[in-house]
């Protein structure tokens, strides 16, 4: 797993049940553009909103629809223990190639490593663990490298803290580069994560176009996927604010590609005003134009 590997946001229809047939769409889209991978009821696909049985079809429907052509990796992040531990068997069972998960706040660090072998024992091949903090560093360095040393199946951190580029270097050389690293919230660093050797991203929307940016630096041609990525950069100063303005914003995003058929989101505090309404709508221009520049490889099915 390299690269791009997107969160998929989760469609609803007008009623605001589950729009499974957008999220062929979506998985099909994702495939087409070139993806290394995809993320799945992870924190942009509104996963807090979802019942089990929501998680289980959205689940099952983007494995069915993926097919394994590229890695599926579901987040099994829950209220509980029991609600974790059944999303990952189901991982498991339907051929996903791995689980992402938060470790629960409040943990120390050997409930952190025994809720982490828990999970291994019934996971498929990839463990990812979420470092997420909005507002500070996120896990101890010491306590990662603790977990990554006796959990045999963590494989991946997912960092989205303050401060992430140097925690992605730091992470990066204390496991001697066998821990991969990822990046989500921080994608306004983009830069500075592919000059660190970060292995994957995890954004969301404009899929061929962060695809275009890191073809063009492992090729070597950094100009090029800077000045692509500035193209990027004002789509960001708007969308990423915060979460809910995030989540909103893709999903309107996803309903102008033609992907989803609403833009409903039952995240409560996912709404603009008036003005926000006119930014989003420069922005979704914006970002509209850079997609049809940077056309898929072929239609999404």
């Amino acid at each position: 797993m390299k690269g791009i590997v997107p969160s998929l946001n989760t469609p609803f229809d007008k009623d605001g049940a589950v729009d499974h047939d957008s999220l062929r769409k979506l998985v099909n889209h994702t495939v087409n553009a070139g993806c290394g991978g995809m993320l799945g009821l992870a924190v942009a696909g509104e996963q807090s909103t979802l019942t089990q049985a929501e998680k289980v079809r959205f689940a099952e429907t983007v494995a069915e629809t993926n097919a394994q052509r590229i890695p599926f990796i579901v987040s099994v992040t829950a209220p509980n223990m029991d609600a974790s531990l059944a999303l990952t068997k189901l991982a498991k069972s339907i051929g996903a190639a791995g689980i992402c998960v938060q470790i629960p706040a409040g943990f120390d660090r050997q409930e952190s490593l025994a809720f982490l072998q828990d999970l291994s024992r019934h996971a498929p091949k990839i463990l990812m663990v979420q470092d997420l903090d909005w507002v500070g560093g996120g896990l101890p360095l010491d306590d990662i490298v603790y977990l990554f040393d006796n959990v045999t199946k963590f494989s991946w951190l997912k960092i989205e803290t303050q401060q992430a580029g140097p925690k992605y270097s730091a992470v990066l050389q204390a496991t001697n580069n066998a821990l991969n690293v990822c990046g989500g919230w921080a994608v306004t660093q983009l830069m500075d994560a592919m000059a660190r050797g970060v292995n994957a991203f995890i954004p969301t929307g404009m899929e061929n176009v962060y695809v275009a940016i890191y073809t063009h630096y492992e090729s070597g041609d950094h100009n090029a996927a800077r000045a692509l990525f500035e193209g990027v950069l004002p789509i960001l100063n708007f969308s990423n604010q915060d979460i809910d303005t995030s989540i909103l914003f893709f999903k309107q995003l996803r309903n102008a590609e033609g992907l989803f058929k609403t833009a409903v989101c039952r995240n409560k505090n996912a709404r603009f005003d008036a003005i926000q309404e006119a930014e989003a709508r420069y922005a979704l221009t914006s970002a509209m134009a850079l997609i049809r520049s940077h056309s898929e490889r072929s239609q999404p099915v």
